[in-house]
């Protein structure tokens, strides 16, 4: 008996969880295209289309199974994000995002990318952030994000700024993801086998983009697990 015959048949859910992924990732500007790298400008206009963005990024975030989404990678060059940390709570916009201040300690973790699809890499992020913007209204908002939430409003706003995660990890792991982007593969990194492993992948790590080291006062400069994508 071969591994195909013991293996147990995919359900119908599953399938059609698996399609609806894969079209909802379609509509999804992917590594490669221009507007990943540019800053997006700031929203002005708090009209209907804003609220229609918003929504069809919504939709599309949780079509892709992802935690997160930034208007860049609709191919909309405007500074907008959505996020939902949480099946309990809804997906919730934020409009013109900056993050006010960063704690001091910080977390490593794998963390995925809709632009970047198989691909995930380990990324080191404060685990405490405050963010101030506003609604889809205009009105004011300010977060104070821990854990998940901070780091995927952390992943979000580098979409806004033209920065992802490869370069935010050691230059070990952004050589196999960019190898595995050129063939067309998947790349996840391989667990440290000893602290001498994690110090030497630590000395690799970038140092932050200058922007982003000037709104954040006492930084001390990760998505979450692998499963999850923005």
């Amino acid at each position: 008996m071969d591994d195909d015959e013991l293996a147990e048949p995919e359900s119908e859910e599953l399938r059609q969880i698996k399609q609806q992924r894969t079209q909802a990732l379609a509509e999804v500007v992917q590594f490669g295209d221009p507007v990943l790298r540019s800053v997006a400008s700031p929203v002005v206009d708090f009209d209907a289309a804003l609220i229609e963005l918003a929504g069809r990024m919504a939709g599309l975030m949780l079509d892709a199974l992802g935690i997160g989404m930034a208007a860049p990678q609709l191919g909309v060059p405007r500074r907008l994000l959505v996020f939902q940390c949480s099946p309990d709570q809804p997906a919730a916009a934020l409009v013109n995002p900056t993050i006010e201040w960063a704690s001091r300690e910080q977390e490593i973790f794998e963390e995925g990318c809709l632009s970047l699809d198989r691909i995930t890499v380990d990324v080191e992020r404060p685990r405490f952030v405050r963010v101030r913007g506003c609604d889809l209204t205009r009105e004011p908002v300010l977060i104070e994000a821990s854990g998940l939430e901070a780091r995927v409003l952390q992943h979000e706003i580098d979409h806004l700024d033209g920065l992802l995660i490869l370069d935010r990890t050691s230059k070990a792991q952004r050589r196999g993801a960019m190898r595995a982007l050129r063939e067309g593969t998947s790349y996840h990194p391989d667990p440290p086998e000893s602290e001498d492993e994690v110090a030497e992948d630590g000395a690799d790590e970038p140092a932050p983009d200058a922007a982003h080291v000037a709104h954040e006062p006492a930084h001390e400069l990760a998505h979450e697990p692998a499963a999850e994508s923005a």
